[in-house]
Protein backbone atom coordinates (compact mmCIF):
# COMPACT_ATOMS: atom_id res chain seq x y z
CA UNK A 1 0.00 0.00 0.00
CA UNK A 2 1.52 3.40 -1.06
CA UNK A 3 2.17 5.93 1.37
CA UNK A 4 -0.52 8.30 -0.06
CA UNK A 5 -3.26 5.76 0.05
CA UNK A 6 -2.38 4.59 3.26
CA UNK A 7 -2.58 8.23 4.63
CA UNK A 8 -5.81 8.87 2.83
CA UNK A 9 -7.31 5.88 4.60
CA UNK A 10 -6.53 7.21 7.89
CA UNK A 11 -8.49 10.23 6.73
CA UNK A 12 -11.54 8.19 6.36
CA UNK A 13 -10.52 6.08 9.57
CA UNK A 14 -10.91 9.57 11.57
CA UNK A 15 -13.63 11.33 9.36
CA UNK A 16 -15.80 8.08 10.12
CA UNK A 17 -17.94 8.15 7.13
CA UNK A 18 -19.85 4.90 8.71
CA UNK A 19 -21.57 7.55 11.43
CA UNK A 20 -22.45 9.92 8.38
CA UNK A 21 -25.95 8.01 7.51
CA UNK A 22 -26.63 8.62 11.69
CA UNK A 23 -26.15 12.06 11.04
CA UNK A 24 -28.82 12.23 8.11
CA UNK A 25 -31.23 10.78 9.63
CA UNK A 26 -32.67 13.15 12.04
CA UNK A 27 -32.64 15.70 8.65
CA UNK A 28 -34.42 13.26 6.79
CA UNK A 29 -37.05 12.88 9.43
CA UNK A 30 -37.21 16.56 9.76
CA UNK A 31 -37.88 17.24 5.76
CA UNK A 32 -40.51 14.74 6.06
CA UNK A 33 -42.72 16.58 8.32
CA UNK A 34 -42.18 19.50 5.58
CA UNK A 35 -43.38 18.00 3.46
CA UNK A 36 -45.95 16.56 5.47
CA UNK A 37 -47.61 19.79 6.17
CA UNK A 38 -46.37 21.67 2.65
CA UNK A 39 -43.48 23.69 4.37
CA UNK A 40 -40.68 21.70 2.41
CA UNK A 41 -37.73 24.07 0.68
CA UNK A 42 -35.28 22.88 -0.76
CA UNK A 43 -32.32 24.61 -0.42
CA UNK A 44 -32.42 25.18 3.20
CA UNK A 45 -32.82 21.35 3.44
CA UNK A 46 -29.76 20.57 1.89
CA UNK A 47 -27.92 23.34 3.87
CA UNK A 48 -29.00 21.95 6.80
CA UNK A 49 -27.86 18.29 5.96
CA UNK A 50 -24.51 19.40 4.64
CA UNK A 51 -24.55 21.45 7.73
CA UNK A 52 -25.25 18.21 9.72
CA UNK A 53 -22.75 16.35 8.18
CA UNK A 54 -19.61 18.20 8.56
CA UNK A 55 -20.37 19.26 12.69
CA UNK A 56 -20.37 15.46 12.76
CA UNK A 57 -17.22 14.83 11.13
CA UNK A 58 -15.38 17.89 12.86
CA UNK A 59 -16.99 16.40 15.86
CA UNK A 60 -14.99 12.87 14.99
CA UNK A 61 -11.86 15.22 14.25
CA UNK A 62 -12.28 16.48 17.42
CA UNK A 63 -13.10 13.66 19.70
CA UNK A 64 -9.88 11.78 17.73
CA UNK A 65 -7.42 14.69 18.86
CA UNK A 66 -8.65 15.28 22.14
CA UNK A 67 -9.27 11.72 23.30
CA UNK A 68 -5.32 11.09 22.71
CA UNK A 69 -4.04 14.16 23.84
CA UNK A 70 -5.72 13.38 27.08
CA UNK A 71 -4.71 10.25 27.39
CA UNK A 72 -8.29 8.30 27.10
CA UNK A 73 -7.10 6.46 23.73
CA UNK A 74 -5.12 3.71 24.89
CA UNK A 75 -3.74 0.64 23.06
CA UNK A 76 -6.38 -1.30 25.74
CA UNK A 77 -8.93 0.42 23.94
CA UNK A 78 -11.25 -1.77 22.05
CA UNK A 79 -13.03 0.17 19.32
CA UNK A 80 -12.37 1.57 16.12
CA UNK A 81 -9.03 2.68 15.31
CA UNK A 82 -8.34 6.48 16.50
CA UNK A 83 -5.31 8.15 13.99
CA UNK A 84 -4.08 10.06 16.61
CA UNK A 85 -3.47 8.05 19.28
CA UNK A 86 -2.35 5.11 16.37
CA UNK A 87 0.30 7.82 15.40
CA UNK A 88 -1.10 7.91 11.98
CA UNK A 89 -1.80 11.66 11.52
CA UNK A 90 -0.06 14.02 14.29
CA UNK A 91 -2.40 15.37 16.29
CA UNK A 92 -1.31 19.18 14.95
CA UNK A 93 -3.00 18.30 11.99
CA UNK A 94 -6.17 16.19 13.28
CA UNK A 95 -6.70 19.57 15.15
CA UNK A 96 -6.41 21.81 12.06
CA UNK A 97 -8.64 19.26 10.29
CA UNK A 98 -11.61 19.50 12.93
CA UNK A 99 -10.90 23.34 13.31
CA UNK A 100 -11.49 23.76 9.28
CA UNK A 101 -14.18 21.42 9.81
CA UNK A 102 -16.34 23.25 11.94
CA UNK A 103 -15.09 26.39 10.20
CA UNK A 104 -16.77 25.14 7.01
CA UNK A 105 -20.07 24.23 8.91
CA UNK A 106 -20.08 28.03 10.07
CA UNK A 107 -19.86 29.03 6.50
CA UNK A 108 -22.93 27.05 5.62
CA UNK A 109 -24.72 28.21 8.93
CA UNK A 110 -24.29 31.73 7.17
CA UNK A 111 -26.89 31.31 4.74
CA UNK A 112 -29.04 29.11 7.63
CA UNK A 113 -29.05 32.23 9.48
CA UNK A 114 -30.19 34.18 6.38
CA UNK A 115 -32.74 32.09 6.20
CA UNK A 116 -33.52 31.22 9.81
CA UNK A 117 -32.06 34.26 11.41
CA UNK A 118 -31.19 34.68 15.47
CA UNK A 119 -32.23 31.32 16.30
CA UNK A 120 -30.17 29.64 13.85
CA UNK A 121 -27.27 31.58 15.49
CA UNK A 122 -28.64 30.80 18.90
CA UNK A 123 -28.13 26.76 17.71
CA UNK A 124 -25.59 26.62 15.30
CA UNK A 125 -22.85 28.38 17.86
CA UNK A 126 -24.21 26.25 20.68
CA UNK A 127 -24.03 22.58 18.48
CA UNK A 128 -20.09 24.13 17.33
CA UNK A 129 -19.72 24.78 20.98
CA UNK A 130 -20.60 21.84 22.13
CA UNK A 131 -19.18 19.34 19.48
CA UNK A 132 -15.45 21.03 20.72
CA UNK A 133 -16.49 20.72 24.42
CA UNK A 134 -17.75 16.86 24.33
CA UNK A 135 -14.09 15.99 24.59
CA UNK A 136 -12.40 19.35 25.04
CA UNK A 137 -12.15 22.46 27.01
CA UNK A 138 -11.59 23.12 30.63
CA UNK A 139 -15.24 20.98 30.89
CA UNK A 140 -15.50 18.14 28.74
CA UNK A 141 -18.70 16.88 29.34
CA UNK A 142 -18.25 13.92 27.88
CA UNK A 143 -16.15 12.67 30.55
CA UNK A 144 -18.47 13.61 33.23
CA UNK A 145 -21.61 11.62 32.06
CA UNK A 146 -23.00 13.99 30.54
CA UNK A 147 -22.62 13.03 26.79
CA UNK A 148 -26.06 11.19 26.38
CA UNK A 149 -27.57 14.27 27.22
CA UNK A 150 -25.85 16.12 24.70
CA UNK A 151 -26.34 13.68 22.08
CA UNK A 152 -30.01 13.51 22.69
CA UNK A 153 -30.63 17.24 22.78
CA UNK A 154 -28.24 18.13 19.58
CA UNK A 155 -28.38 14.84 17.42
CA UNK A 156 -32.31 14.61 17.94
CA UNK A 157 -33.80 17.28 18.87
CA UNK A 158 -32.67 19.79 18.05
CA UNK A 159 -31.31 18.68 14.51
CA UNK A 160 -34.79 17.67 13.64
CA UNK A 161 -36.89 20.39 14.84
CA UNK A 162 -33.91 22.76 13.54
CA UNK A 163 -34.57 21.45 9.76
CA UNK A 164 -38.35 21.46 9.85
CA UNK A 165 -37.64 25.30 11.51
CA UNK A 166 -35.22 26.63 8.31
CA UNK A 167 -37.71 25.08 5.83
CA UNK A 168 -40.92 26.22 7.40
CA UNK A 169 -39.52 30.14 8.32
CA UNK A 170 -38.65 30.49 4.80
CA UNK A 171 -42.06 30.75 3.93
CA UNK A 172 -43.57 32.29 6.41
CA UNK A 173 -41.24 35.19 7.12
CA UNK A 174 -38.70 37.99 5.76
CA UNK A 175 -34.58 37.68 6.17
CA UNK A 176 -33.43 37.11 9.11
CA UNK A 177 -36.31 36.69 11.76
CA UNK A 178 -35.49 37.62 15.39
CA UNK A 179 -37.24 34.97 17.15
CA UNK A 180 -39.43 31.80 16.05
CA UNK A 181 -42.17 32.79 14.26
CA UNK A 182 -45.74 31.02 14.96
CA UNK A 183 -46.16 27.50 13.16
CA UNK A 184 -42.67 27.22 12.29
CA UNK A 185 -42.06 24.32 14.90
CA UNK A 186 -44.58 22.53 15.44
CA UNK A 187 -45.49 19.84 18.70
CA UNK A 188 -45.76 17.10 16.72
CA UNK A 189 -42.25 17.65 15.37
CA UNK A 190 -40.71 18.22 18.78
CA UNK A 191 -42.20 14.50 19.54
CA UNK A 192 -41.22 13.16 16.24
CA UNK A 193 -37.99 14.34 17.01
CA UNK A 194 -37.35 11.52 20.11
CA UNK A 195 -37.60 9.24 17.79
CA UNK A 196 -34.06 10.58 16.39
CA UNK A 197 -32.64 11.28 19.80
CA UNK A 198 -33.18 7.75 21.70
CA UNK A 199 -31.86 5.53 18.92
CA UNK A 200 -28.96 8.23 18.01
CA UNK A 201 -28.22 8.23 22.27
CA UNK A 202 -28.61 4.67 21.59
CA UNK A 203 -25.59 4.54 19.60
CA UNK A 204 -23.70 6.18 21.61
CA UNK A 205 -24.41 3.77 24.65
CA UNK A 206 -23.10 0.96 22.67
CA UNK A 207 -20.20 2.91 22.49
CA UNK A 208 -19.48 3.45 25.89
CA UNK A 209 -20.65 0.00 27.09
CA UNK A 210 -17.43 -1.14 25.27
CA UNK A 211 -15.03 1.23 26.39
CA UNK A 212 -16.51 1.34 29.98
CA UNK A 213 -13.25 -0.47 31.44
CA UNK A 214 -11.20 1.92 29.83
CA UNK A 215 -12.78 4.61 30.26
CA UNK A 216 -13.01 4.16 33.67
CA UNK A 217 -9.55 3.04 34.04
CA UNK A 218 -8.39 6.72 32.10
CA UNK A 219 -11.34 9.04 34.20
CA UNK A 220 -13.31 9.45 31.62
CA UNK A 221 -16.63 8.96 33.80
CA UNK A 222 -19.27 8.65 31.15
CA UNK A 223 -22.97 7.73 32.16
CA UNK A 224 -22.08 4.24 31.22
CA UNK A 225 -18.97 4.11 33.78
CA UNK A 226 -21.84 5.52 36.37
CA UNK A 227 -24.53 3.31 35.55
CA UNK A 228 -22.48 0.16 34.85
CA UNK A 229 -23.53 -3.03 32.80
CA UNK A 230 -27.02 -3.28 34.25
CA UNK A 231 -28.25 0.10 33.66
CA UNK A 232 -26.76 1.45 30.50
CA UNK A 233 -28.03 -2.45 29.36
CA UNK A 234 -31.72 -0.68 30.91
CA UNK A 235 -31.49 3.06 29.39
CA UNK A 236 -30.50 0.90 25.87
CA UNK A 237 -33.64 -1.28 26.10
CA UNK A 238 -35.65 2.19 27.45
CA UNK A 239 -34.20 4.44 24.49
CA UNK A 240 -35.35 1.71 21.84
CA UNK A 241 -38.91 1.28 23.92
CA UNK A 242 -38.93 5.42 23.33
CA UNK A 243 -38.35 4.87 19.66
CA UNK A 244 -40.61 2.38 18.62
CA UNK A 245 -43.67 3.71 20.55
CA UNK A 246 -44.01 7.18 19.37
CA UNK A 247 -45.30 6.47 16.18
CA UNK A 248 -47.96 4.42 17.88
CA UNK A 249 -48.68 7.78 19.85
CA UNK A 250 -48.95 9.37 16.39
CA UNK A 251 -51.83 7.33 15.10
CA UNK A 252 -53.94 6.64 17.81
CA UNK A 253 -53.21 10.15 19.63
CA UNK A 254 -52.56 12.41 16.72
CA UNK A 255 -55.01 10.52 13.84
CA UNK A 256 -51.81 10.35 11.34
CA UNK A 257 -52.52 7.13 8.52
CA UNK A 258 -51.39 3.77 9.51
CA UNK A 259 -48.22 3.82 7.20
CA UNK A 260 -46.51 5.78 10.26
CA UNK A 261 -46.03 2.39 11.40
CA UNK A 262 -43.58 1.62 9.42
CA UNK A 263 -40.84 1.66 11.53
CA UNK A 264 -42.40 -1.13 13.53
CA UNK A 265 -41.05 -3.71 10.56
CA UNK A 266 -37.39 -2.91 11.60
CA UNK A 267 -38.46 -3.96 15.20
CA UNK A 268 -37.31 -7.70 14.85
CA UNK A 269 -33.33 -6.47 13.83
CA UNK A 270 -33.65 -3.65 16.53
CA UNK A 271 -34.83 -7.05 18.84
CA UNK A 272 -31.71 -8.94 17.56
CA UNK A 273 -29.18 -5.80 18.06
CA UNK A 274 -30.75 -5.48 22.18
CA UNK A 275 -29.96 -8.86 22.74
CA UNK A 276 -26.37 -8.25 21.73
CA UNK A 277 -25.97 -5.49 24.02
CA UNK A 278 -27.60 -7.31 27.06
CA UNK A 279 -25.33 -10.39 26.69
CA UNK A 280 -22.17 -9.32 25.63
CA UNK A 281 -19.54 -6.65 26.97
CA UNK A 282 -16.27 -7.78 24.36
CA UNK A 283 -15.52 -5.01 21.77
CA UNK A 284 -15.63 -8.49 19.26
CA UNK A 285 -19.73 -8.65 19.67
CA UNK A 286 -20.01 -4.75 20.53
CA UNK A 287 -18.54 -3.09 17.05
CA UNK A 288 -20.78 -5.06 15.47
CA UNK A 289 -23.41 -4.26 17.68
CA UNK A 290 -22.42 -0.54 17.30
CA UNK A 291 -22.79 -0.48 13.62
CA UNK A 292 -25.71 -1.97 13.40
CA UNK A 293 -27.46 0.63 15.85
CA UNK A 294 -26.35 2.95 13.30
CA UNK A 295 -27.75 1.55 10.55
CA UNK A 296 -31.00 0.80 12.61
CA UNK A 297 -30.92 4.54 12.95
CA UNK A 298 -30.71 5.02 9.22
CA UNK A 299 -33.48 2.32 8.46
CA UNK A 300 -36.28 3.62 10.69
CA UNK A 301 -35.39 7.15 9.44
CA UNK A 302 -36.31 6.13 5.93
CA UNK A 303 -39.10 4.32 7.15
CA UNK A 304 -40.68 6.83 9.35
CA UNK A 305 -39.89 9.36 6.78
CA UNK A 306 -42.07 7.02 3.74
CA UNK A 307 -44.49 6.71 6.56
CA UNK A 308 -45.28 10.67 7.39
CA UNK A 309 -45.16 11.37 3.84
CA UNK A 310 -47.67 8.51 2.61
Amino acid sequence: MSTETSRARAWLMAARPQTLPAAAAPVLVGTAFAVTDERFALWPAIAALLGAELIQIATNFANDYFDAVKGTDTDDREGFTRVTQAGLISAATVKRAATTTFALAFLVGIYLVYVGGLPVVIIGLASILSGVTYTGGPYPFGYYGLGDLFVFVFFGLVAVTGTYYVQAVSSVAGAFPTWVPPGTVTADVVVGSLTMAALMTAILVVNNVRDMETDAATGKITLAVRLGYRGSRLEFVGLFALAYLVPFYFVLARGYGIAVLLPVLSLPYAARIVQTVRTNESGDALNPALESTGKLLALYAALFAIGLVV
